[in-house]
């Protein structure tokens, strides 16, 4: 008796989304600066079918404080690129990557007392 075949001729591996080698330099630039500052302490990455997620975490044991999406078949709708809070609420959407991480930059910003 055979083994099963994973992936039957005609059909196609399911698609992966993932992040680029640019992308994810514009992403560990913005995430080394926060760590330097002491703000983030960890990452965790995650990539299917429909979305890539770059997760930032204050403790490793908490809920992201931030997660990045990354979603292809959002490109001609609101934007491919999203910022989401910790309770899932939308920051900020949109097509350019450096555009939207915008939103996370201001808050590196603080007044000096």
């Amino acid at each position: 008796m055979e083994a099963p075949v994973p992936f039957p001729l005609g059909e196609r591996q399911p698609e992966q989304v993932v992040f680029d080698r640019r992308e994810l330099s514009v992403i560990l630039r913005l995430y080394g600066q926060f760590v330097a500052a002491g703000e983030w302490r960890d990452y965790g990455m995650s990539f299917g079918r429909e979305v890539a997620v770059f997760a930032i975490y204050r403790r490793t044991a908490e809920v992201p404080l931030y997660r990045i999406e990354k979603r292809p078949k959002l490109r001609d709708r609101q934007g491919i690129y999203a910022v989401l809070g910790a309770e899932g609420q939308v920051l900020r959407r949109g097509q350019e990557l450096e555009a939207v991480l915008k939103v996370l930059e201001k808050k590196l910003i603080r007044p000096v007392d």
